[in-house]
């Protein structure tokens, strides 16, 4: 009884929900779309100008940025903008998602410590909150900008996600651009996580970007900002575009907490166009790291900033971004490779004796296809296929290793490779220089190979995903 009471009531819900989307998609008739809050409200700039769907950057919205978010008039400089304008934009997604895992492991006797594990499926799903970002962007005066951006997660923790300053045009030249502090790599700007058209759980990142063998201690992020100095330029239209940074090896994560490593990357691209298809852009990167491989220790815990050891890493790329009409592509390779001592956890003050037997240097590729299909301005589909494949195993085939979520598996030549892919759309039903607002619906599958916690089999997790993503 009890049941079909609830049943009854959850169809009511249900119903009410469907009721309200079509309340909601009615009053919010399409709009003629403009730019979103922050540089809108300074220029009045539609939101075509810089966007192609919010939000994913158009050329001319790269070349602003570029620019440090200057259009090169009198409105540029804060002095000649009305006091009452605050450059700052308040994103978050309230939403409701469903995640399901097919090997999750359990207790064999529910609430008994130490009991054999087992594995079984298992999925949670309900209403559900993002973070919030706080962003603020502007100048401070002619050819000096700057960005903050506080973020937290669900329950209101914050931490920087970017906060940097920028001075422009060195020497009157647009190739000299210096930037200091905190922020995202220069790189593919379609592949971007911090412009990521995807929001669930399973489809909000891209697997190479953050890729970690099985038994790596490498925790590097290529998505993720960093910590550092950066040298760029550009032509006039950022047809050609250049970065080389200076960074530190914390992974973007401030008070030193690893040692006193530098790492250095490198990004190039270039566009041109194409008769009857216009603007294509292809690009190159190089990322050469460091990684901590032992802490100094007092009373047997490691001391944070004292990192030793430090052993090297790579990731370098290419891509591309074509356009088909409404339709365009991007397609990224990247290759990683992590020092024998990283890839095997084993700290170098041990020495290669410290080594397991037949140990080498792990190395992997990885590769997404990522396509956006623009029907209108206030409608994009979105699709991407995300793959890595292990090219060398640190460890010798049929040796065991530990896994991340506990227990160990045996090496195979694939143990690790991840397919992932997602599909999507977002909608716009209003979007001008106050607010903005998009209703996002997505589904990703992220498979990984031989990584179940007690069977050692294959992993699959599954994200559903619908919510409104708004800014202010």
């Amino acid at each position: 009884m009890i049941c079909s009471v609830r049943k009854q009531l959850a169809a009511l819900l249900l119903s009410a929900l469907v009721a309200m989307l079509v309340v909601v998609c009615f009053l919010a008739r399409p709009e003629p779309a403009q730019a979103i809050p922050a540089f809108a409200r300074k220029y009045g700039m539609p939101c075509s100008a810089c966007h192609e769907a919010w939000p994913k950057l158009s050329e001319f919205g790269l070349t602003f940025r570029d620019n440090g978010y200057q259009l090169g008039n009198e409105r540029d400089s804060p002095i000649w903008q009305n006091s009452s304008y605050i450059p700052i934009t308040i994103r978050v997604t309230p939403n409701w998602h469903r995640e399901s895992t097919n090997r999750l492991s359990v207790d064999t006797v529910q609430g008994m410590a130490g009991s054999p594990q087992q594995e079984i499926g298992s999925s949670s799903g309900g209403f559900d909150l993002s973070g919030m970002d706080l962003w603020a962007a502007g100048t401070l005066y002619k050819n000096i900008s700057f960005v903050v951006l506080p973020s937290s997660d669900s329950s209101a923790s914050f931490h920087f996600e970017s906060a940097f300053i920028r001075f422009d045009n060195l020497l009157h030249s647009r190739w000299l651009n210096v930037k200091f502090g905190k922020h995202e790599l220069d790189g593919p700007e379609f592949l971007s996580e911090k412009r990521i058209l995807w929001l669930s759980a399973n489809g909000g990142y891209y697997q190479g970007y953050h890729f970690e063998p099985v038994g790596d201690s490498n925790t590097f992020g290529f998505g993720n900002n960093q910590l550092g100095m950066e040298l760029s330029g550009h032509s006039r239209n950022s047809l050609t575009r250049y970065a080389v940074d200076v960074l530190s090896d914390n992974g973007g994560n401030p008070n030193l907490p690893s040692g006193n490593q530098y790492d250095v990357y490198g990004h190039f691209s270039q566009a041109f166009q194409v008769p009857k298809l216009g603007q294509q852009r292809l690009g190159a990167f190089l990322y050469d790291g460091h990684a901590a491989t032992y802490f100094l220790t007092s009373n047997g815990t490691p001391i944070p900033g004292t990192g030793r050891g430090s052993e090297p890493f790579y990731r370098f790329g290419a891509y591309g971004t074509f356009y088909f009409g409404k339709l365009d592509v991007t397609p990224l390779y990247m290759y990683g490779q992590d020092s024998v001592y990283l890839g095997t956890s084993t700290p170098v003050n041990l020495g290669p004796a410290g080594l397991p037997v037949g140990a080498q240097g792990p190395s992997w590729n990885s590769t997404v296809v990522e396509v956006h299909y623009t029907v209108n301005p206030q409608l994009i589909a979105i699709g991407k296929y995300d793959f890595v494949r292990m090219r060398q195993q640190a460890l010798p085939i049929g040796s065991l290793v530990a896994l991340p979520t506990g227990g160990m598996t045996t090496v195979t030549p694939d143990l690790g490779n991840t397919d992932a892919w997602s599909i999507g759309y977002r909608w716009y039903p209003i979007m001008f220089s106050r607010a903005g607002l998009a209703f996002q619906g997505e589904y990703a599958n992220v498979r990984t190979v031989g990584t179940a916690p007690v069977t050692n089999r294959n992993t699959t997790n599954s994200s559903v995903f619908f919510g409104f993503d708004f800014d202010f």
